[in-house]
This record gives structure tokens, C-alpha cells and sequence, in this order.
């Protein structure tokens, strides 16, 4: 990537061996200037915001026409970012003054936690987990925890049904 010196990079969420959010970050860190567009078939509502804290410029679906392709290119290439209307009215609405209040469910966790929840849903175990994201089992056993008070489960048990629920019904 360096060698190249490209002028923007076209990612998707869903990449084998690494979450698209993980090289979001990397090309940030290395190069906060390249402008980053994802381009994926999971729901807007749960990943762009998360694109764009990690470093990402855009975020746009796969089934979108040509043309918005486009106008979401041209943008990002201009210093500007690229989200649907609704993604940019969800994220105004929550700097408002009941802001903190609106997140819930799959939106309140942390980055962490929602790609354990992911991994979970894709129906990894904790040691696989904790090999993929290259951490410590005890501190997986942590994360999930503080999944289950969040989303409201009781049980592991539940919160695996609910994980894998959510993956199958494409990640909204």
C-alpha cells in the first residue's frame, strides 16, 4: 500500500482473517490522509458510524446504483464523507440533547464487544475468538459478560442464540 501511494481504498466490513473496522484503523494509522470507502451488503445502520470512527470517509451499500457509487467517491475525494441520509439523520439525532440516551441494543456496544458479538454470531467458540482477535480467553469471558448486560440476556445460551439470530438476519 505504500509502495502504490493510492489515492483512496474501497474495503468491505466482512474481509477473510480481518474485520474490515481492524484495517480501517491500520491504513489510518499509517496513512490518516488516504481517504477510506466501505462498500458492503451489511446494514448502514449498524456499521457506518463504526467506519467512520475507525478512520473510514464513507460507507455505502453494495446494492446502490452506479451513480451513488460515484457522488460517494467524488465526495470523499473532495475532504467530504459519504453516508445515506438516514445514517447522517441517526447520527445528528444522537448529538442532540437525549443523545446517549437513544443507543441501545447491538449500537451500545463498544467496538470490542461488537466484534466479539459478531464472532460469536458467525458461531465461534471463546478460545477461537480469543486466537482471532488476539486476546486472552478470560478477557473474551469479560467482554461477553458485559454483552449479556447490555443486550439483555441472562445466559450465554441466549446471548449465542441472539448473536447468531443477528448474523443470519444480516447484521441490522
Amino acid at each position: 500500500m505504500l509502495a502504490t501511494r493510492p489515492n483512496l481504498v474501497l474495503t468491505d466490513i466482512s474481509l477473510p482473517g480481518k474485520n474490515g473496522l481492524e484495517l480501517i484503523k491500520d491504513i489510518h494509522a499509517v496513512r490518516p490522509d488516504l481517504p477510506v470507502l466501505v462498500v458492503s451488503m451489511h446494514a448502514e445502520s449498524t456499521y457506518a458510524e463504526r467506519s467512520l470512527q475507525a478512520g473510514g470517509r464513507g460507507y455505502i451499500m453494495k446494492s446502490e446504483p452506479g451513480d451513488a457509487f460515484l457522488t460517494a467517491i467524488r465526495t470523499i475525494l473532495r475532504g467530504g464523507i459519504s453516508v445515506s441520509e438516514q445514517v447522517s439523520n441517526q447520527i445528528l439525532q444522537r448529538l442532540g440533547p437525549n443523545g446517549a440516551a437513544q443507543k441501545s441494543g447491538v449500537a451500545s456496544l463498544t467496538n470490542r464487544e461488537f466484534e466479539i458479538y459478531q464472532l460469536l454470531g458467525e458461531g465461534m467458540e471463546t478460545q477461537m475468538i480469543a486466537t482471532r482477535i488476539h486476546i486472552s480467553a478470560k478477557t473474551v469471558h469479560f467482554h461477553l459478560a458485559a454483552i449479556k448486560v447490555k443486550l439483555g440476556k441472562s445466559s450465554l445460551h441466549e446471548l449465542i442464540a441472539a448473536a447468531a439470530s443477528w448474523a443470519a438476519a444480516g447484521r441490522d
